[in-house]
């Protein structure tokens, strides 16, 4: 009894660290009850098939209390993020609309601050300059480009934003006379759009502060063979805007969101964002640079055999070994399976044979179940030429478990088309198997039969259990997506709203100045045309100051992400195709960024096909990397270092009832 209860004991210990310490530590502690099991036979002096067969059992056994544990603390922590999730739905409809007051602004300040300035600062010049032609030229592009801004800010109530590619960036640097280059023909939408806002801005700041300068602007690739640049697996192009100083035409025309506004765009479509002086002496230019994605390389599948149900599937293989080859040796004489070496080898073949396919259990339970059978019939044919021991029968009736495991993985993972015929399968090979036993006396082919048709009810029982257990998760499946799609819906209405609201104060603030400005051209009125001007650029700074984030907490999601960053002072490269994510993954990906965020510091969140990846520099504290790294083992994924004293959390996207 002692020896019983300190086993007992010995596997709960390994349970609990399973599922209150992460993979490695939990892992280890196995091992050693593992090894210290096989130490005791060993110790006492045992034959050496005995020591293995030892090993053998205990490493199976404990293997599957290890992988019960962590199956349980995945678990556990899938449930703690739904309810983080539920708890904080309320808070996406508000995110979503500040998220797109943001949009709107950063729209607002590009439209509107590009063509204002320009009118202001023509019209300020001529006015200084007293020159008739120049005060024609200045009343002529007023009106113009007074006229543009009116459409645009138009077309900006309407609600109906399109994205702007490299013709339009072309286009751009026509009409400002620029020394202009692009060299890059194809990039994703939001890079091209990115590109086309950093030009816009930069060169209306170098036409409010830097009057009379030359300005450079080029699109182009790296010097690189590919004529490209790989950073964190993505292929990049760099636009750069630069020019070499001057004066402010007009003090005050600034809304001071210019730059913020480009590098949270540049960000957003997965570049990064530097502004800053160049040039030396008392003349001193300016230089933006972006770079941005032209395309992103797809990421390797990771495995991992703690990942999901994957670490379960490990753990049955190492089971089922342990009662095929373990459970034999445990014996004071050499088994008979293990006489010579021609049936030891038959015997471990077959053993393996039968037990590997269980690793396929989550990912392909058909082809598994098919190998197993096959094995099976194998072992069959060599049981008939008598090869091994014991017999065939014998070890069906023992190891059968496995045939029927795999027959309840077919009904939760397969459509019931592709899966109705595993049971009876399974009922055909295995009646083969006990009717070829030596106490079946009489017709072999009819006990084959009615065996047969025994085994088809437990089979099929199981399958049914099977087919059951994936309606059900099925159901839960569409009751999320009717949520989710509840969540956009309201997510949209509170969209709506936010643009409703913007579109009024836009009609009564730029909208109205800029009608005014054009008034005025055609009257012939520049006094008037600067005045309207500046008046609507001080609109705009007034609508745009008063557009503020409130003090509700960000919801725990990849849109949340962005808002939380906001708040600590952090930029937020989000890379790869947008798509909807499991709502628990997102939770996770949500409490890695915020374990990663310090001012000033720069996460990227990447959208990957297996998951996502959040990456970002290292906590300082090394109980902080701790709690990291306890965060992507619950979640089921991983934490790795890189040369630059970065961590990078990669957290799987789990389809544990996905199909063959």
């Amino acid at each position: 009894m002692a020896i019983v209860f300190a086993a007992v004991c010995a596997l709960m210990t390994v349970h609990l660290l399973a599922v209150r310490r992460t993979a490695g530590p939990s892992l280890t502690a196995a091992v050693v009850l593992a090894l210290a099991v096989a130490a005791i036979p060993a110790v006492r002096g045992e034959p050496p098939h005995y020591v293995a067969g030892a090993a053998l059992t205990a490493g199976g056994v404990v293997a599957v209390v290890w992988a019960a544990g962590r199956s349980r603390r995945q678990r556990s922590a899938r449930r703690t993020a739904l309810a983080d999730y539920e708890a904080g739905t309320a808070a996406i409809p508000l995110f979503a609309a500040l998220a797109e007051r943001d949009r709107l602004a950063a729209e607002l300040h590009d439209v509107a601050a590009h063509r204002l300035t320009g009118i202001v600062v023509a019209a300020g010049a001529a006015l200084r300059l007293a020159d008739r032609e120049r005060t024609g030229d200045a009343l002529r592009h007023a009106g113009e480009a007074g006229r543009e801004a009116v459409r645009e800010l138009e077309h900006l109530t309407e609600l109906d934003a399109t994205a702007a590619g490299f013709t339009e960036v072309d286009a751009l640097a026509a009409a400002h006379a620029v020394d202009y280059r692009r060299t890059v023909d194809k990039a994703p939408p939001g890079s091209t759009e990115a590109a086309y806002r950093v030009v816009r801005e930069a060169l209306t700041n170098a036409a409010r502060y830097a009057e009379g300068a030359a300005v450079r602007v080029r699109i182009e690739p790296t010097d690189h063979q590919d004529g490209s640049v790989r950073v964190d697996g993505d292929h990049l192009f760099v636009v750069t805007v630069t020019d070499d100083g001057g004066g402010a035409v007009e003090p005050g025309l600034g809304s001071g969101r210019g730059l913020a506004g480009l590098a949270a765009v540049v960000t957003a479509a997965g570049g990064t964002f530097h502004a800053g002086p160049v040039g030396h002496g008392r003349r001193k230019g300016w230089s933006v640079r972006a770079s941005l994605p032209a395309a992103t390389v797809p990421s390797r599948r990771r495995w991992l055999l703690w990942r999901g149900t994957a670490g379960l599937d490990y753990a049955l293989v190492a089971l089922a070994t342990a009662l095929s080859l373990g459970a034999s040796l445990l014996s004071t004489d050499v088994p008979a399976p293990f006489a010579g070496l021609l049936p030891a080898l038959v015997t471990v073949v077959l053993s393996g044979l039968h037990a590997v396919p269980l690793a396929w259990r989550s990912r392909a339970p058909g082809r598994a179940l098919a190998a197993v059978l096959s094995a099976l019939l194998l072992w069959w044919a060599c049981d008939r030429k008598g090869w091994t021991q014991p017999p065939v029968s014998d070890i069906f009736l023992v190891y059968g478990w496995v045939e029927l495991t795999l027959t309840y993985s077919v009904g939760t993972r397969l459509p019931w088309r592709r899966g109705v015929c595993a049971p009876l399968a399974v009922a055909v090979v295995g009646g083969l198997a006990l009717a070829s036993g030596s106490g079946i006396t009489g017709s072999r082919t009819a006990a084959w039969a009615v065996l047969a048709g025994m085994l088809a009810l437990p089979a099929l029982a199981l399958w049914g259990w099977g087919r059951r257990t994936a309606r059900r998760h099925e159901r839960l499946r569409a009751a999320d997506a009717r949520r989710r799609l509840l969540l956009d819906g309201d997510a949209d209405a509170a969209v709506s709203a936010q643009r409703l609201l913007f579109a009024t104060g836009l009609r009564d603030t730029a909208l109205r100045h800029a009608r005014a400005v054009v008034a005025a051209s055609e009257d012939g009125d520049l006094r008037a045309v600067r005045e309207e001007g500046r008046a609507g650029l001080t609109a705009l700074r007034d609508l745009l100051s008063g557009l503020r984030p409130g003090d509700d907490p960000p919801p725990p999601t990849l849109s949340g992400i962005t808002a939380l960053a906001a708040r600590h002072g952090v930029v937020v490269r989000h890379v790869g195709a947008g798509r909807p994510l499991p709502a628990a993954v997102e939770v996770f990906a949500y409490r890695t960024a915020s374990a990663l965020m310090a001012v000033g510091a720069t996460l990227t969140v990447r959208t990957l096909p297996d998951g996502v990846e959040v990456s970002g520099p290292a906590p300082a504290v090394p109980a902080a990397e701790r709690r990291l790294r306890a965060l992507a083992d619950a979640a089921g994924g991983t934490l790795s270092t890189t040369d630059r004293g970065a961590v990078r959390v990669w957290l799987p996207e789990a389809f544990p009832w996905r199909s063959e």
